[in-house]
């Protein structure tokens, strides 16, 4: 079976702002969605401004990774498909939070802290450094890459401690990020990465689009075993 991707974006700034729309043409949700299509894959996109944000429960029922983007319209987000997404990765779908992402409802609420940054605007370059060199996200990408301009983002990052840091960035005004987190929350892998201001051509870069095009493929569910909640009989007979 192909997996089933859904790429989610706020879609604010294409329509607020002529250098974005003409950046991103058909938006930044499908530019992601063209950077993660495949022949084993079936790619759908959603936006904040359809009903229920496009994440109803049985396009969520149908999806096996979402990707997520937001900016500037995180508190537009409903409680109802949050918590939605939410019950989701923890029933085992792949989440994958894009930049500020981090402060989206689902995010927060997964890792139940604020999920702030210290940042800046003015287009300095990033490195992106591979800190994990074994995970299956890297697959394909040098020991480091740059970012020509984009916005900075800064520690301390206020995540609880990731179970894989993937990438640590560097930015030309001196700061440090952990810029490609990993966490498993139930049955659901999350992936949290940092690249993708919209007031630059990030998801058009070839190291970008491996990413995550790699993201997908690590975070769509597996099988695992049964899991059972809620009051059992013995496994073993009890003497009474």
């Amino acid at each position: 079976m192909p997996v089933q991707v859904t790429v989610w974006n706020e879609n604010v700034h294409e329509q607020e702002e002529q250098a974005v729309a003409e950046r991103y043409p058909d938006g930044i949700h499908g530019a992601i969605a063209d950077a993660v299509a495949g022949d084993e894959r079936t790619v759908r996109t959603a936006t904040l401004q359809e009903p229920d944000h496009g994440l109803t429960e049985s396009v969520l029922a149908d999806t096996d990774v979402l990707l997520w983007w937001s900016h500037c319209a995180n508190d537009e987000v409903t409680d109802e498909v949050a918590d939605r997404v939410v019950d989701r990765v923890h029933e085992g779908m792949g989440f994958v939070p894009i930049h500020s992402g981090k402060n989206s409802k689902p995010f927060t609420r997964l890792m139940g802290t604020s999920c702030n940054i210290k940042y800046r605007h003015g287009g300095e370059t990033e490195r992106l450094w591979v800190a994990d060199p074994g995970h299956p996200i890297v697959d394909g990408l040098p020991e480091s890459f740059e970012i020509p301009a984009t916005e900075m983002y800064g520690e301390p990052y206020d995540v609880p401690e990731p179970d894989r840091t993937v990438f640590i960035s560097w930015f030309e005004g001196g700061e440090v990020f952990r810029s490609g987190v990993c966490y498993r929350r139930g049955r659901g892998r999350i992936f949290a990465f940092r690249p993708g201001h919209e007031e630059y051509p990030i998801f058009y870069q070839d190291e970008i689009r491996t990413v995550l095009d790699n993201a997908v493929e690590w975070a769509a569910p597996t099988d695992g075993s049964e899991a059972v909640w809620g009051e059992v009989e013995p496994a073993e007979p009890l003497e009474d």
